[in-house]
């Protein structure tokens, strides 16, 4: 069994339970340590993500913390773009969506560097 694998997994477990996208450590650990293709980095994260997600709802709405007249109609515009994403990424390939991806982790840890905390109190 491979370690480095085994704790990807477990990260990115974690991270996606806690709702931040856990697909950002997998995908980094695809791409940069066992040299995935974007492409291919992208859908196996999504395999990932199937069962890690289904176990989170349970949990969450067991808690009740999901408003489902808010979640539904985010669902289906998820559901809509994932289409368009997916036709998209065929038509302007892995490099750029590899660069777009990027870029977007280092907007959204600007983001966070310099965001005020919020009182949670």
């Amino acid at each position: 069994m491979n370690i480095a694998a085994l704790l990807a997994g477990l990260l990115s477990g974690i991270i996606g339970g806690m709702g931040m996208g856990g697909g950002a450590v997998l995908i980094i650990y695809l791409t940069v340590f066992k040299n995935v293709e974007q492409l291919q980095a992208q859908g196996i994260n999504l395999l990932f993500f199937i069962p890690i997600a289904f176990l989170a709802v349970i949990i969450y709405a067991f808690k009740k913390q999901i408003k489902w007249r808010v979640t539904i109609p985010l669902a289906i515009g998820g559901i809509l773009g994932a289409v368009g994403g997916f036709l998209l990424t065929d038509i302007i390939g892995g490099n750029f969506t590899a660069k777009l991806f990027g870029a977007f982790l280092v907007l959204l840890g600007i983001k966070e560097l310099f965001s005020k905390p919020k009182n949670t109190t």
